[in-house]
């Protein structure tokens, strides 16, 4: 009918729906860094097939938006790399510090708490789940840096972990061959606070266990930089 606009999905095709859909839940943070895109649950919620939802994963992958791995699917990419990497450097250098500041009041009891978790951690790595991983792994290393005595280091850590939650659902859905690496290091991270190692070595060790992290994600990012 004359003076009548026509419909969204009269002008636009399912693909372009799709792809504006995801789009949208990228930008708003309902579908936040590492979060598994399931076409066909997308196309389920779209009411359409998967077709069209691949087609729009696919121009979301030539933006930068989405990545594809073989054997994993679909996921939100890594929004902000450069604000990763610093929040990352900041915190593998505050972390250090407050793990080492923490050594002296950290005792056979915490330690066996934060090996409990590591455990628990190994245990996932058979049917790896990258947010039950990092939730674990905050809770392993709040055991080793909660005991800081300077309060404005430890904000700074408290800031710094904040921050990845906004930046990314977890390293662990990009990298996750890193996390076998991880819980390897948080055992020699406890034979050190076990062993009494001076301060420095602990802070180093902690430091170098989170850069480690940092630039398994960095490579990544520039192997599906397009």
């Amino acid at each position: 009918m004359a003076g009548i606009a026509p419909t969204s999905t009269t002008t636009e095709s399912k693909s372009q729906r799709a792809y504006a859909w995801i789009k949208a839940r990228i930008a708003d943070g309902s579908y936040v860094s590492g979060y598994r895109l399931v076409l066909g649950t997308i196309a389920a919620q779209l009411d359409i097939s998967v077709v069209p939802v691949r087609e729009a994963i696919r121009r979301l992958e030539s933006e930068g938006l989405v990545t594809f791995e073989r054997n994993v699917g679909a996921q939100v990419a890594l929004i902000d790399e450069a604000e990763y990497v610093f929040t990352m450097q900041s915190l593998s250098i505050v972390e250090g510090a407050a793990t080492a500041l923490s050594a002296p009041f950290i005792h056979a009891p915490d330690i066996a708490r934060a090996r409990a978790v590591n455990d628990r951690m190994t245990a996932t790595l058979t049917e790896f789940h990258p947010q039950q991983f990092t939730e674990l792994n905050l809770e392993f290393h709040a055991v080793l840096f909660e005991e800081c005595p300077n309060p404005l280091i430890l904000d700074m850590v408290h800031r710094g972990w904040d921050r990845l939650r906004v930046l990314r659902d977890s390293s662990f859905s990009f990298v996750p061959g890193r996390a076998a690496e991880s819980v390897r290091e948080h055992e020699q991270i406890l034979a050190l606070l076990e062993d009494g190692a001076p301060a420095l070595d602990i802070e180093l060790a902690a430091r170098a266990h989170r850069t480690r992290t940092l630039d398994a994600m960095v490579a990544y990012q520039a192997s599906h930089r397009h």
